[in-house]
Order: structure tokens, then C-alpha cells, then sequence
């Protein structure tokens, strides 16, 4: 029953990254990849942090971690953007998208975790 859990939450994040990237639309820097892939670091964290505390099961952790975050952020668009950028003489936006992207998803994972943590503390 794990694999359907995961098949459906993953369906799910897939459908919420395509609709976000639609919303923000296509622009010369990749403003919807960074939005998804660093509001994803802080969820994954979020979640994490709540297993660790043992307020979810194993299964729904597992659907929302590997299923709608898994598919919800997205590495392999994260590296075609930046060689994208790379090849068309846009190596500063390349290098400013590199920076961002691991600085920001860090910083939101980071977040995440004191965030959840103080919340799942007091509950």
C-alpha cells in the first residue's frame, strides 16, 4: 500500500510544481525552479523533523517525503537551467543561480527544522 501512497502524493507534487511554474511563468531566470526547490528543502526539513519526533507514520512520512516532494522539486531542471544559462553566454546568472539555489535551500532546510522543531516542542 506504500507504493500507492507514494504513486498519489507523488502525482500530486508533480501537478503543484507544474501549476507553480505556470503561475510564475517562463522568465530569463529560472524563478520558479528556485521558488519550488527551496520551499521543498524547507518542507523535506519540516517533515523530517516531525518523524524524528515520531508525530507521523512511516507511511505517510514516505508519501510526502519520496512522493510529493520528490516530485514536487526537481534537481534535473535545476541543472539544465544553469548549463542552459552556462551555453548562452549567461554565466553570471548561471553562477547567481547556483549560489541561490544551494544558499537558499540550506538556509530553508535550516529553517524548516528550528521552525517545526519549536512548533512540534510545544505541542
Amino acid at each position: 500500500m506504500r507504493y500507492v501512497w507514494v504513486a498519489l502524493a507523488g502525482a500530486l507534487g508533480a501537478v503543484t510544481r507544474y501549476a507553480i511554474g505556470r503561475a510564475i511563468g517562463v522568465t530569463r531566470f529560472p524563478w520558479a525552479t528556485l521558488s519550488i526547490n527551496i520551499s521543498g528543502s524547507f518542507a523535506l526539513a519540516a517533515v523530517f523533523t516531525v518523524v524524528v519526533h515520531r508525530r507521523v507514520s512511516a507511511e505517510l512520512a514516505t508519501a510526502i517525503s519520496v512522493g510529493f516532494l520528490g516530485a514536487y522539486t526537481t534537481f534535473s531542471t535545476f541543472a539544465w537551467d544553469t548549463y542552459d544559462m552556462g551555453r548562452t553566454d549567461r554565466q553570471a546568472a548561471a553562477t547567481t543561480y547556483v549560489v541561490l539555489s544551494i544558499v537558499g535551500g540550506i538556509t530553508a532546510a535550516w529553517l524548516g527544522h528550528l521552525i517545526t522543531r519549536s512548533i512540534v516542542a510545544k505541542g
